[in-house]
């Protein structure tokens, strides 16, 4: 099946609250692969690669929070091209 790849930047509370480790069980579960990092500024950047339906999915859950602690008040996605070759779904920074 074909795959999609996306950036996406979110900000509000999603720093200290478990976001990235919960974004990274969502992914396994919907068999995506990427990277979740914070980011200087408060946010978290992710970059996702994944079948069409499973990163709707995925996006639905980082937009509502992964995390029953944490707040997304700003979300944004952004197609990448050419898709990164990833192997798992990583928490880095």
């Amino acid at each position: 099946m074909t795959k999609i790849a996306r950036s996406m930047l979110v900000s509000g509370r999603v720093q200290g609250v478990g976001f990235r480790w919960m974004a990274k069980m969502v992914a396994d579960k919907l068999q995506i692969t990427g990277k979740v990092e914070n980011r200087d500024d408060g946010s978290v950047y992710i970059e996702a690669v994944g079948e069409p339906v499973n990163m709707a999915k995925f996006a639905a859950a980082i937009k509502a929070s992964p995390t029953p602690s944490g707040r997304v008040d700003h979300y944004e996605e952004h197609a990448l091209d050419p898709i990164p070759a990833y192997d798992r779904f990583r928490v880095t920074g």
